[in-house]
């Protein structure tokens, strides 16, 4: 199953704030973490439009790993990277542990790039590249 990929996070290279997975009929997933403080960009363009009370990260975690066990295979789709390496370092709950996961596979593409209806919003965009991908596939 293809699942399209947004995240926001504290300025360039920050923490994670919120993640947004959604898949190819529209189910999503989306949680948003606490963040005590926002950088002045992330404060003003983030921070109102999240949404969703934050949660701690091993609450974040069994919700991800709830979610992720409905597929039997997991194709990620993110047209930015570190899109990708929060996906990744969300699967890591310790030393040599992790959450049980699906196979998974991951591709970053650049021609994803759209404005959603709320930017800067994970499940807004996810949903706007989602859309963008299905376009690019059947023209």
């Amino acid at each position: 199953m293809r699942l399209w990929i947004d995240t926001e996070f504290n300025e360039f290279k920050g923490e994670l704030i919120s993640m947004a997975l959604v898949d190819e009929q529209g189910v999503f997933f989306y949680e948003v973490l606490l963040c005590e403080k926002p950088g002045p960009w992330v404060a003003q363009h983030v921070m109102p439009i999240l949404e969703k009370k934050p949660i701690r990260l091993g609450q974040f975690q069994v919700r991800l790993m709830a979610f992720l066990s409905h597929y039997d295979t997991v194709h990620l789709v993110a047209d930015w990277p570190e899109d990708i390496k929060h996906f990744c370092n969300a699967l890591i709950t310790g030393p040599g542990e992790r959450i049980n996961t699906p196979p998974l596979t991951m591709e970053i593409r650049r021609d994803l790039d759209c404005i959603s209806h709320l930017p800067h919003n994970a499940l807004a965009d996810a949903f706007a590249i989602r859309a963008k991908h299905l376009e690019l596939e059947s023209a």
